[in-house]
């Protein structure tokens, strides 16, 4: 079963295990630079407005009713992050477009050994974009569906899902009872007119500087009988308030803005976990400054090189004892 509460999706597997539960977020970040040099991660400004497409059936696109789900704003080649938490061990597939965020693989439900097609809650606390090489992934930035940017249009031909799409599935109980219970897991989040409503989808922008872990609980631990879906649409924020009636956020800052004001960047070490090498089909799309170049229409606007002054590390480690 799926909530939505405070923003985020809670996943539930009682039939599983009374532990078996996980929650996603998506947060609002800067958009980093789209230069081809790798930066840190950015920051979290705050979970996007997450919305039930139950509640707006006569205002959203109609096919947004077929598949359910829930709905978030975001402006024109803004950028976003997955936030995950929780202490049970969860396999979780995203997709953007029904294209596979860590192989680029069109969209399956199950799950695939080779290549490893899903990230592992807790080992992995963030998932920025799409996985192109070993320790870097592209930033999952919005842009309009129908234009040629998205990884969906540049994989497939086709401007025909948007959004993102979730599966989640539990660890088996006897797993769980047998190894799990005794580990801690450790969260950090620092980090108009209108016209009728646009869908958008997901395209790669600037790359980051993060590792999408191997699974180390082994493909047999996962408990493959039960999943939850969800399918997260993403509407334009100018056009939010037609569908909704509420204003949407507000602009978040530019990464020079951001950088000026002496404000964090982040690195992430996790420890002995190895990490996948990116996927070749994600390697070769073109990023959204790519793409605007390659279509005549200039550069991308606010996209200057930065030089983060503040880097902080974080994850995991051993702890100081300090003195007494």
């Amino acid at each position: 079963m799926i909530e939505l509460k405070r923003n985020q999706l809670i996943f539930r597997f009682p039939e599983v295990h009374k532990a078996a539960k996980c929650r996603i977020s998506f947060q609002r970040t800067l958009r980093i630079p789209d230069d081809n040099r790798a930066y840190s991660l950015p920051p979290g400004l705050g979970r996007f407005p997450l919305n039930l497409v139950d509640d707006y059936t006569e205002s959203v696109p109609a096919g947004w009713n077929a598949h359910g789900g829930v709905f978030l704003p975001m402006y024109q080649a803004e950028a976003m992050w997955l936030n995950f938490s929780g202490s049970y061990p969860m396999a979780v597939k995203v997709a953007a477009g029904k294209i596979n965020a860590v192989t680029g693989e069109v969209w399956e439900n199950e799950l695939s050994r080779r290549p490893q097609d899903y990230v592992v809650i807790p080992d992995q606390p963030w998932l920025d974009g799409f996985s192109v090489m070993k320790g870097m992934i592209r930033q999952f930035v919005a842009m309009p569906l129908g234009e040629g940017y998205t990884a969906e249009e540049q994989l497939t031909g086709e401007a025909e899902h948007g959004g993102l799409q979730i599966v989640v599935y539990p660890i088996k109980a006897s797993y769980y009872k047998r190894s799990m219970e005794e580990l801690s897991f450790i969260t950090y989040s620092p980090r108009i007119k209108q016209a009728p409503p646009r869908e958008m989808g997901l395209a790669p922008g600037g790359l980051m500087r993060q590792e999408i872990y191997e699974d180390e609980y082994g493909f047999g631990a996962w408990e493959t009988s039960v999943r939850s879906r969800c399918y997260v649409h993403i509407v334009n924020s100018l056009q939010f308030f037609g569908v909704t009636g509420a204003q949407p956020p507000s602009l978040p800052p530019t990464a020079r803005e951001y950088t000026a004001a002496g404000l964090p960047w982040f690195d992430y070490y996790g420890g002995d976990l190895k990490a996948l090498a990116g996927a070749e089909k994600l390697a070769g799309l073109d990023s959204v400054a790519a793409k605007k170049l390659k279509k005549g229409e200039g550069v991308l606007a606010d996209n200057e090189a930065v030089e983060p002054k503040v880097v902080k590390r974080l994850g995991k480690g051993q702890v100081r004892e300090g003195e007494f």
